[in-house]
């Protein structure tokens, strides 16, 4: 005779999560991007769990689990695409034992709906070398590692805009060599 095993209502696992990782409701509430006072009723089920697919996966995200564990969560048409980088700073927090949440503590309050929002592939990372530069001090990253990052964005932008990156290379390599002799790499 099989045993069916409860499913954890949504509820329960972000009560659960809080408990566990000691992270204060406002804390959370900041890193989604919603109010205290949602994160409250969707505690004390005062309103339905979210099925809205945006807040589910930025829950999900910092829970560092799958949307698809919330019964609530519908499966998108389109599949959402990670960037290479994004896999790759997931590797890196992994290997550092980082959590998601002590990642996202670790930035000012007002970015860290961002940062969520760029580790469930919302966004890339970006560009802007003092925004890497940031990432890569908290994760230990060392300037190469943080330049060839940089690097990587700055060939997918060109070439997204309509670059064709062989045709230019001289003019692509010359950049790139001037923006790693100012950085001093």
């Amino acid at each position: 005779m099989k045993t069916k095993t409860a499913v954890e209502k949504s509820s329960q696992k972000l009560i659960n999560f809080l408990e566990k990782n000691s992270l204060h409701k406002k804390d959370f509430a900041q890193m989604i991007g919603v109010t205290l006072s949602y994160v409250y009723n969707l505690i004390d089920e005062t309103i339905p769990f979210s099925t809205r697919s945006t807040t589910l996966e930025r829950i999900a995200t910092v829970m560092d689990i799958s949307p698809e564990e919330f019964e609530e969560y519908k499966i998108p048409q389109e599949p959402i695409l990670q960037d290479e980088s994004i896999i790759f700073i997931k590797k890196i927090m992994k290997k550092n034992k980082m959590s998601v949440v002590n990642f996202l503590k670790a930035f000012p309050r007002k970015q860290r709906v961002y940062i969520v929002d760029m580790l469930r592939g919302a966004y890339p990372l970006p560009i802007d070398m003092k925004e890497l530069s940031m990432i890569g001090e908290i994760l230990h990253l060392d300037k190469d590692d943080i330049y060839n990052i940089w690097e990587g964005r700055i060939r997918q932008v060109l070439e997204t805009n309509g670059m064709n990156l062989s045709a230019n290379a001289a003019l692509v390599n010359s950049m790139l060599e001037c923006a790693r002799k100012y950085i001093n790499v």
